[in-house]
């Protein structure tokens, strides 16, 4: 115990305070007293960029370490992440996802609840699954935000495994270009728009970028939104059609939205791009 308080002093010292360590050798890459100024941060744009919306953004076939049971499931998420991590014990290396903790980027996830007891595959395209405990903690620690990770997860009830019969859900590689048609209300007399964007950029700066894209409409909303700090709602998009990649909303997105919003309506200041869509602006 001493040891490890010695050891956050001097990670507190050098002001890159990014993980606690917990008895079991647990770390908790979350960093409480940074998380507790982004509360207390007036810039509530900034304070939720930091939390990070997360998405999936691709899902690849077995390879390495991954077996016929379990997929790869990349992510790109911001710091802090709020995932409890534990040394694996399966003999070859790399570390486990005990929790995903609320507060971190990957509980924002969709796919949260696949995070917890997956390995780590991945960080920044560098295979982690054989390096020791500190070896990846050093890794995520140096990595930028947001950074690229892949966890090694189980396979999704009723996925296909390679070599079966039946079609894969399709796949977009983060950078790459995918179509998205926005449709805006009648009442506004603009037209439909098709936008080329990139995988892993932002649905609401995307929208914003293209001034003939009206997302807040309406005085209240053009001055009272919070600039993409998922506290106003007032972003909100249908998501029309996402070709089945997008995934479910989180349950902050449907607090926010409210009872009555649309099932399908997103925020899009959450939502990272994944891949070709249909969305409506309200």
């Amino acid at each position: 115990m001493m040891a490890a308080a010695a050891l956050l002093v001097a990670i507190a010292l050098a002001s890159v305070v990014e993980a606690f360590v917990f008895p079991s050798h647990q770390h908790d890459i979350c960093d409480k007293k940074c998380f507790e100024r982004e509360h207390a941060c007036e810039s509530s744009s900034s304070s939720w960029r930091r939390r990070g919306a997360t998405s999936r953004v691709r899902m690849s076939t077995p390879t390495g370490t991954v077996t016929d049971a379990t997929e790869v499931l990349a992510l790109t998420l911001e710091k802090p992440l709020g995932l409890i991590l534990e040394e694996s014990e399966d003999g070859i290396g790399g570390v486990i996802v005990q929790e995903v903790n609320e507060g971190g980027s990957a509980y924002e996830c969709p796919a949260k609840d696949r995070l917890v007891q997956s390995k780590i595959g991945s960080v920044m395209k560098e295979d982690v699954t054989t390096l020791g405990f500190d070896d990846v903690m050093s890794r995520i620690i140096d990595a930028p935000s947001p950074f690229e990770i892949e966890f090694i997860v189980k396979a999704s009830e009723g996925e296909v495994s390679e070599g079966s019969e039946g079609e894969e859900a399709p796949t977009y590689e983060v950078g790459s270009t995918v179509s998205i048609l926005v449709q805006q209300p009648a009442e506004t007399k603009k037209p439909d728009i098709t936008l080329e964007a990139k995988v892993g950029d932002n649905l609401r700066k995307t929208l914003l970028d293209h001034g003939e894209i009206e997302l807040y409409r309406g005085l209240k909303k053009k001055l009272g939104n919070c600039g993409g700090g998922g506290q106003c709602g007032f972003c909100a998009v249908d998501l029309v059609d996402d070709e089945g990649v997008w995934g479910e909303r989180s349950d902050y997105e449907a607090k926010m939205i409210g009872r009555k919003g649309d099932p399908s309506s997103r925020l899009s200041c959450m939502n990272n791009i994944v891949g070709p869509c249909t969305v409506r602006t309200l």
